[in-house]
């Protein structure tokens, strides 16, 4: 399994050439293989948020686009161990919480995390991949 940050889920449904080969083939061959492709539980508030402040537009209601995400990706709960975990991050970590959250949550779930975010890669506080 891989986790894939909020700025990929949305590149995925709605600008898939925005996302970087090796984070494509790695999309692909973990699909293939038939492990799950994860997510945050807060990438979901955080579509939401895009969603209301107009940056991103959607051709069916929010609703759908959510439940169509949850469907396709496995949702991982915020718990207690990730949010000791959160609050442990390097000072080099973004200070973002939900960037926090879905750094911490890779952690703790020992998988990789698909994004394009460079303050998060350039971190090196978790395996990311890009």
């Amino acid at each position: 399994m891989i986790l894939v940050d909020t700025h990929v889920v949305v590149w995925l449904a709605l600008e898939p050439a925005k996302i970087a080969k090796n984070a494509r083939t790695a999309i692909e061959q973990n699909r293939r293989q038939g492990q799950g492709l994860a997510i945050s539980d807060i990438t979901l508030l955080e579509i939401a948020t895009l969603e209301s402040k107009g940056r991103i537009k959607l051709s069916t209601t929010l609703e759908m686009f959510l439940s169509e995400v949850e469907a396709r990706f496995v949702v991982l709960p915020i718990t207690g161990r990730v949010c000791v975990r959160a609050m442990g991050l390097p000072a080099s970590y973004p200070k973002d919480p939900a960037d926090r959250v879905i750094g911490a949550t890779a952690l703790v779930e020992g998988v990789a995390l698909v994004t394009a975010d460079d303050a998060i890669r350039r971190s090196k506080a978790l395996r990311t991949i890009w």
